[in-house]
């Protein structure tokens, strides 16, 4: 399409060259100040306004944008205060994320936009759960999510589009193809011809336009809202050009000259301003004019944004800025009927106690609707709540995660059913950067549950027993919660559910129908992070989880007999911890046998070994000890398993603490 094909007023064309020419005026400005010191480092969108300018003029208020660090145009054009913004790029106090993070990686829900993380495509999936809940929720908007060339490669760009059109969701991607990847040109990063043919596989409408053609791109954007509102998600590719370096101390060494020469004749706002000249809408001292009025419009802002506050750090403030406060405590149920419950029945009684209570909670995984999940945890889900809340997702990890993140930003309580835990180490990165980090930087909380069937003695190999629990103890913004019996199996996966932050909760598989107990079938909410005296006892204390709290317990029973009187700990809780009930136990009985599942080496209860060695020492009658199971694979033979197992050391490491 010819740029001189279009005919608009001069309002209008007013309006465009406005939008296009502010982005370009404050980057211009940021150049300057970067050469000056007065900034640490930009990306720089020149050449490639028309494309995020395009989406948002094109779009509504209603509509989601998930943009990317060429696109400031989405930004100006969302008439996002230039305060605040300039501050958020300068990385000062009183920027969206308070210093916390860098340039464009922050969301402002209140103008529908949502940003960036480094790990590219990793908004993806998110823009899918956004567009989800609108779908739902039966509202007439759509998520626009970017990219760029590079980040098409990424898993989560192919799970993300992949969900889309299985579900049907109202979301456009928009691929910015300027032709290198940092210093990677597009030859060297895929072999089609066009980005957008992909759309095909994906059962997806694919556009390939000239990103630089504000006409092109307002128009074809409109034809995609169009489509994507009638559940047709669509693929734009749009071929554009980086002007500069991938951020400014890379340089464009690596660039052909020819390359800047041509793309320089197609430079969008030249392009419109020629137009503009050519139509008789404006001369170019007009032009001129309205850009000395842009320059004066965000001048004063800057100013005052160079001129602002930078952080500073409160120990206190930051600490309280990782998890959002959860409920002090919610109604108990006290009309519920005691009778015996698996540990299995406990899980899904909980579970379909909060789908019934509150309409926001729904469930995706693989083969959970009809199915019922592997292990049946969501048997007659389907039929009770509908399609709507129980989700057959693809197999796609990732895109499921990052999915129910976009939920959750739109105020839905979503669970995600992992089917075995080994599978959770595919969403690995949008747990622990994405939804893990984003309450911290900027947004509000994430009620996320993730469940996950771990653990082993079930025979199944390498691949479906592993106890990955200890992976995750280290990431601030998650919570970890391993139950041990099924009154916590119960009551603890209810206290996940309503949790605001973010929760793996991991449930032992062994356990799924070997362990019963007579127990209430309504459960009750109780704050995560404590935990209990299983047995008490005087001569020594295990602690221990999941798992682990059945062994303890059979064997403090064994030793008693023995006339050694042992205490077990249940931390119920892996992150955050309960040092105190640590501390209270060690002090009272003198003498702690750690007891994990997982391997020995860096294993969940290592940090427990610290934290005794350094707050208990005075306290301590022996060494602390650890029981875990062998630094190896675990075996899929039932003798190697059990050989492989922390529960046949545990004798040998009881007497060797009772004895010392």
């Amino acid at each position: 399409m010819a740029i001189t094909d279009k005919k608009i007023s001069a309002e209008t064309a007013l309006y465009i060259y406005k939008n296009l020419m502010l982005p370009r005026r404050i980057e211009e400005r940021m150049l300057m100040l970067l050469r000056q010191n007065k900034i640490s480092k930009w990306f720089s969108g020149i050449g490639q306004e028309a494309v995020g300018v395009g989406v948002s003029l094109s779009s509504e208020p209603e509509d989601y944008i998930l943009p990317m660090h060429r696109n400031l145009g989405v930004f100006t054009a969302r008439n996002v205060p230039f305060y605040p913004l300039f501050c958020q790029l300068f990385g000062k106090a009183d920027g969206f994320t308070e210093g916390r993070d860098r340039s464009f990686h922050f969301g402002i829900p209140e103008h529908k936009i949502i940003g960036m993380i480094s790990h590219l495509a990793a908004m993806m999936p998110v823009a899918d759960g956004l567009a989800l809940a609108m779908k739902m929720r039966e509202e007439k908007a759509v998520a626009f999510s970017f990219c760029g060339d590079g980040a098409t490669s990424e898993g989560d760009f192919h799970e993300a589009l992949n969900l889309a059109a299985v579900w049907k969701l109202p979301v456009v991607f928009i691929i910015e193809n300027n032709g290198y990847g940092l210093s990677t040109p597009t030859s060297e990063q895929f072999a089609c011809e066009h980005l957008s043919d992909r759309a095909k596989g994906y059962g997806m409408h694919g556009f390939n336009i000239d990103g630089n053609n504000i006409f092109e791109v307002m128009d074809t954007v409109g034809k995609a809202r169009e489509l994507a509102l009638k559940g047709e998600p669509v693929l734009i590719e749009a071929k554009t050009f980086r002007m500069r370096g991938h951020e400014e101390a890379s340089g464009t060494h690596y660039v052909p000259d020819v390359l800047f020469e041509n793309w320089a004749e197609k430079d969008p706002i030249h392009r419109f301003e020629r137009y503009i000249e050519s139509e008789g809408l404006f001369t170019q001292d007009e032009l001129e004019k309205v850009t000395k009025e842009i320059d004066a419009s965000f001048k004063k802002d800057l100013n005052k944004a160079l001129a602002a506050a930078d952080p500073v750090f409160d120990e206190e403030r930051e600490l309280e800025r990782v998890y959002a406060s959860q409920p002090e405590n919610l109604p108990p149920h006290k009309d519920g009927v005691t009778y015996e419950h698996r540990f299995v029945d406990a899980i899904q009684a909980s579970l379909r106690q909060a789908f019934e209570e509150d309409s926001k909670f729904l469930i995706m995984g693989q083969d959970i609707a009809e199915y019922g999940g592997v292990f049946k945890i969501t048997e007659g889900f389907l039929e009770q709540f509908g399609h709507q809340r129980v989700r057959n997702t693809p197999i796609i990890e990732s895109g499921a995660l990052g999915a129910a993140m976009g939920l959750a930003l739109e105020g839905f309580k979503p669970v995600v059913e992992m089917q075995f835990a080994d599978f959770i180490s595919c969403g690995f990165n949008q747990i622990v950067n994405n939804i893990a980090k984003t309450r911290y930087r900027w947004s509000p909380p994430l009620n996320i549950t993730i469940r996950a069937p771990h653990g082993g003695g079930v025979g199944a190999g390498p691949y479906h027993s592993q106890s990955v629990e200890g992976w995750f103890m280290q990431i601030p913004g998650l919570k970890v919660v391993v139950p041990g019996t099924v009154e916590d199996a119960m009551n603890l996966m209810y206290s996940s559910l309503h949790d605001p932050n973010p929760v793996l909760f991991f449930e032992h598989k062994k356990l799924y129908r070997s362990l019963k107990d007579n127990i209430s079938d309504k459960a009750n909410y109780e704050p995560l992070g404590k935990a209990k005296v299983r047995r008490e006892g005087s001569d020594a204390t295990i602690i221990t989880y999941g798992m682990g709290v059945q062994w303890a317990l059979s064997a403090a029973e064994s030793y008693d007999k023995k006339g050694t009187s042992l205490e077990v700990l249940d931390l119920r809780t892996l992150l955050p911890l309960d040092k105190e009930s640590i501390r209270q136990t060690v002090q009272k009985t003198g003498k702690a046998l750690l007891l994990q599942e997982p391997t020995l080496t860096l294993g969940p209860l290592s940090e427990i070994s610290a934290i005794i060695s350094e707050e208990c020492f005075e306290w301590l009658d022996a060494p602390v000890l650890r029981c875990a199971s062998l630094d190896m694979p675990i075996p899929h033979d039932k003798g190697l398993e059990e050989g492989f197992m922390a529960d046949s050391k545990l004798e040998k490491m009881l007497n060797k603490l009772i004895d010392y």
